[in-house]
Order: C-alpha cells, then structure tokens, then sequence
C-alpha cells in the first residue's frame, strides 16, 4: 500500500539549493499533500490594494514548499510527479508588478486585482457587469528538483530541472517527469494558480495539492521537465484530447525552441521506435510549438506538444 505523507505551509524554502535539508523522506511511490500559500507568501491579502505592491520584501517571494528527499532517486533518474488534486482558495490576486513581465517597459505603475473565487462552479468573474468570466483550472506554478550545481538559486526563473515552469496544463491528472541531478532528488512545490493563460501571468491563489512521487530508471532521454497533459478539451479541438510535451528551457528562445524539438525527437525515437529522420517529419506536421512561460527571466520555457490522438491502437 502507497504511504501518505504531508508538508505544512510553513515548511517553505525561498531558493533551490542542494544542501538545504529535508523537511520529509518518503519512498518512491508515496503520495504526498502539501498546503501552499501564494505567491507572494502571505503578503498580499483579500482586503490588499494596488498600494500593497509597493510594500512587497521581494526576497520573501516565490516561496516552495518542501524539499522531499525520495528514496532510491540517484542523478540520472526521472522523478515522475502525479498530480493528483489541486484546490485553490475561494480567492486570489493578480498583479501588474513594475519591472516585471513582457511588457514590463510599457507598464510601470503597480495594479491589484482581488479576485473571488467559486470553487464549486469552477470559475471567477472578471468583470461579471461586462459577463467575463474565467474558467478555474489550478495548478501548481512551482514544481522542481535540486540543481546539481552547488549554492543558491532564485525561485524566479525557471530550469532544465523544473522550478517556475508556470505551465497551465499540469492540472489535476497530468503527469510531469523532471531530471535528477542529486541524490533524493529534493522535490518542492508552490507557486499556486487558480487559472493562467499561455504565458504567465495568473490568478495567483493558496493551493492544498496531492502529488505521487516515483523514481524512474529508464528515462535518461528526460533531460527536461516533460509532461503528459490530463484530458483537457480547451487545450485542443479534439474533445477529450491529451498531449506528451517536451520543453526547452534557457535565455534564448530560438535555442529554447530547438531544444523542445530535439527532445521530442529523443522520446519518439526511444518510446514509439521512430527513426530520428521520421521522428522530425512527425514533429513538423502534427506538433504544436507553444511559448509556456516568458514571464520569469532570465530563461523561457518553450514547449512541444504532441497530440496524443495521432497514435491509433493496433488492433
């Protein structure tokens, strides 16, 4: 039988960085639950302003919760990451923060949106006298293992290890396979997100969220995180449709591109059995290129997602 383990919402840390010590050791297989405050640790509330982002102690943001040391994970394995559940809170904020975001030049001054959220319909007004309405799907923005490099990284940016990879399709039911880089692998999660467009920016939101971690010795082609998308009808035209993505992660976004193909590539060859010659030709006509996340610098992450449907059973 599967163990069951939890990390409170206090059990936080604020950089990846491979000596920070474990605040759980569980096996591989283990499921476990973490409570998560937002992204801006507390700082931001339902009664805040656009006054309050003035006031935010940048160093506190970006928090994650964990690390959690997996038994038997050893560099060179995949960590495997079910999502099991996400909630959001009944409210949360979205924020136009100076110096941050795409068009950080063109909008300097700080806004507040207070959302309210209604969990049991699965949506929040935008502006419900205009009848704008956005459908909730959850999801955690933060999701990573440690470096292998030694010292403190930012929570920021996201890596070819994971961390603010603000993906919106790793929802309930959708899997994600991060590489290891140290021993226990080190897995934290935070970063709560009641609903985001392809991009970044969010419904930023306190989650509680169920993960199973297993460890995974026959993946070496997983040099980035990788996902399989839940059934998900707003990501495709076809209803019900599912995806196997592969990313590229860096600071130019050409070579961010390249990578996320090249990586596909690799797992059809070593999954499907593809020539790396038909591999590439599939990638070119059923594949779909999609900018995952350009909102935490320095690096972008930039995604290949390959419809499941394509593959017909044998008979």
């Amino acid at each position: 039988m599967a163990s069951i383990h939890s990390v409170k919402r206090a059990q936080t840390h604020l950089a990846w960085d491979n000596s920070i010590p474990p605040v759980i050791t569980v096996p591989s297989g283990a499921t476990i639950s973490f409570t998560c405050l937002d992204a801006s640790n507390g700082q931001i509330t339902p009664s805040s302003t656009s006054a309050t982002l003035k006031t935010l102690i940048f160093s506190q943001l970006d928090q994650v919760n964990g690390p959690v040391f997996i038994e038997s994970a050893q560099p060179g394995d995949t960590l495997q990451v079910e999502v099991l559940s996400v909630q959001a809170a009944e409210w949360g904020w979205t924020g136009l923060i100076p110096g941050f975001g795409l068009l950080a030049d063109e909008f300097t001054e700080p806004a507040l949106k207070v959302w309210k959220i209604n969990r049991e319909e699965g949506y929040a007004w935008f502006d419900e006298e205009k009848g704008v309405k956005i459908p909730i799907r959850p999801f955690a923005g933060e999701m990573g293992v440690a470096p292998e490099e030694g010292g403190a990284h930012s929570t920021i940016p996201p890596y070819r290890t994971g961390g603010n990879i603000d993906t919106k399709h790793l929802t309930a039911g959708s899997t994600l396979y991060l590489p290891v880089k140290v021993p226990g692998a080190l897995f934290s999660i935070g970063d709560g997100h009641a609903a985001q467009g392809d991009g970044g920016t969010a419904i930023e939101t306190p989650i509680t969220a169920s993960v199973r971690l297993t460890v995974l010795k026959n993946k070496p082609y997983v040099k980035t995180p990788h996902f399989d998308t839940a059934s998900a009808p707003s990501v495709s035209h076809v209803p019900g449709e599912e995806y196997y993505t592969t990313t590229g992660v860096g600071p130019d976004m050409r070579e961010a591109t390249r990578d996320a193909v090249r990586f596909m590539i690799d797992y059809l060859v070593n999954e499907r059995g593809m020539t790396r010659e038909e591999a590439y030709m599939l990638c070119s006509v059923a594949g779909d290129l999609r900018l995952h996340e350009v909102v935490d610098m320095p690096n972008y992450v930039i995604g290949m997602m390959l419809p499941k449907s394509i593959f017909v059973p044998k008979s």
